[in-house]
């Protein structure tokens, strides 16, 4: 039997997870109450509007917005956070998260809020904004090798997971517990609020808590090449005679490889975040709350059980990507929950929607690890903050937008074409994603078959050979 057990440890990342290091748990625990706290507001981000008395177009138009500020800060803040120090910038977005909270609770003038919003961090789709996650993955990917890469990103998404789905539980029986109390709706909002607040400051003092190790290395004197460079590209690794990146990576300091590799996949993720905007969680919930008229209770039990299939679907994302590759993982197990989203709005019976709902979150989140694994693969360690942060910019600007169609659709009594389009659009993606990438050769693979792994020699001159 101890065998077996050892093989499913194995197969889950949890020997790889038992052998990391301390900042590795520090930083998975932030991940944790960040995605706890983003849970719990964006389950009642737009009621709360919608008990202010705000209109459907200004609340799509709030969450449109708010995306475009975290644009600006995350882009600057993550560009140079290698420069300045990723602890310091982790410690400052805890603290603008904090500043967001305060405000949030304590004041009901919408522009105000659009201020806060804007200029500090609030979660309007219950995805990860701000700069925490470029760095954070990039950490990560600095703390481990190419080998155990993937299993420490599926649990980085699993415990980010599980922390959306713990947020949006406790925030609905929270919620509906004082309004049974004889609490109004808008105060027993602003608790989830100062909450919000709390956990940006306890997540601020354990940044505090990481170690030097989390910070990059100085760049390596790197050797040229011998020999000519081959004259297919799509047949060479990635990372193959590249010139070395500066300490303060941007578009124009990549190599020609990463920066056509990253227009690629910028390219194609503006597609799949623009459907992410237009189905943002908040307005899912608003949707369901709309159709069904279901207490706040229900709609975070209903959320969290999403959240939980979410999670063990994650679990099993590395073990598929050992066996058939990054690529071809992202796209079978996220291509069928575009078909579950897009049939979302048509069921009559609430069992019906929720079922949809949670068949699709089972498979929606499958392709997140395998995402950032690829993308630590294909650029060269001093990179990966800069690039993991224009991706993470790409994706907001693309989000951006779809808040506010969806609330023009919603004020027009056209709610469920915006997931059909959204659905369309992440379909979209899938296939020009498998037509691009499916047979992109990585550093360190020697049967033509995409992989992660990379060289033992590029392991060393990149990462000092650091491992978890």
């Amino acid at each position: 039997m101890i065998p077996f057990f050892r093989h499913v440890a194995n197969e889950l990342g949890l020997t790889t997870l038992s052998q990391s290091s301390r900042d590795v748990y520090l930083l998975l625990l932030t991940r944790f109450i960040r995605m706890f706290a983003y849970g719990s507001s964006t389950l009642i981000l737009a009621l709360y509007f919608e008990a202010l008395g705000i209109p459907d177009t200004q609340i799509g138009l709030f969450m449109t917005l708010t995306l475009v500020g975290d644009i600006a800060i995350s882009l600057g803040l993550t560009i140079v956070a290698d420069r300045l120090g990723r602890r310091r910038v982790l410690t400052l977005g805890a603290l603008l998260m904090a500043l967001s909270g305060v405000v949030f609770a304590t004041t009901s003038n919408y522009w105000v809020l659009l201020l806060a919003a804007i200029l500090g961090v609030i979660s309007p789709s219950g995805s990860d904004i701000g700069p925490f996650r470029a760095v954070e993955e990039s950490t990560l990917a600095h703390l481990s090798n190419a080998k155990t890469r993937p299993e420490i990103f599926a649990w980085y998404v699993i415990i980010g997971t599980a922390g959306t789905a713990s947020g949006t539980l406790i925030c609905g029986f929270v919620t509906q517990a004082l309004q049974s109390g004889g609490w109004g709706q808008v105060d027993s909002y602003r608790i989830t609020f100062w909450a919000y607040a709390a956990i940006g400051l306890l997540k601020a003092a354990i940044n505090l808590l990481l170690s030097r190790q989390c910070e990059p290395d100085p760049p390596a004197p790197q050797k040229e090449a011998p020999g000519p460079p081959a004259a297919d590209d799509e047949q060479q690794p990635l990372l193959a005679n590249r010139a070395p990146a500066s300490k303060l990576a941007t578009v124009t300091t990549l190599s020609p490889n990463s920066r056509f590799t990253l227009l690629k996949l910028c390219g194609l993720f503006g597609f799949d975040s623009l459907g992410s905007g237009m189905v943002a969680t908040s307005l899912i919930t608003f949707f369901m709350k709309r159709k069904f008229s279901i207490l706040e209770r229900e709609l975070g039990t209903i959320s969290s059980a999403a959240w939980v299939f979410s999670c063990i679907g994650t679990i099993f994302a590395a073990s598929i990507a050992k066996r058939i590759g990054l690529i071809k993982t992202m796209v079978l197990t996220h291509l069928p929950s575009v078909i579950f989203l897009i049939l979302f709005p048509f069921p009559a019976s609430l069992t019906l929607t929720v079922i949809l709902l949670v068949a699709r979150a089972s498979l929606s989140s499958m392709d997140q690890a395998p995402r950032s694994a690829f993308l630590s693969a294909v650029v060269l360690p001093q990179e990966r903050t800069a690039v993991m942060g224009i991706v993470n910019t790409v994706n907001t600007m693309s989000q951006s937008s779809g808040p506010l169609i969806t609330g023009a659709l919603a004020g027009h009594g056209r709610f469920w074409i915006a997931f059909v389009v959204a659905g369309a659009l992440k379909g979209l993606y899938d296939l020009g994603l498998l037509a691009m990438f499916v047979h992109t050769k990585l550093e360190g693979d020697e049967n033509g078959q995409e992989s992660s792994e990379r060289t033992d020699e590029e392991e060393e001159r990149g990462t000092g050979g650091r491992s978890s």
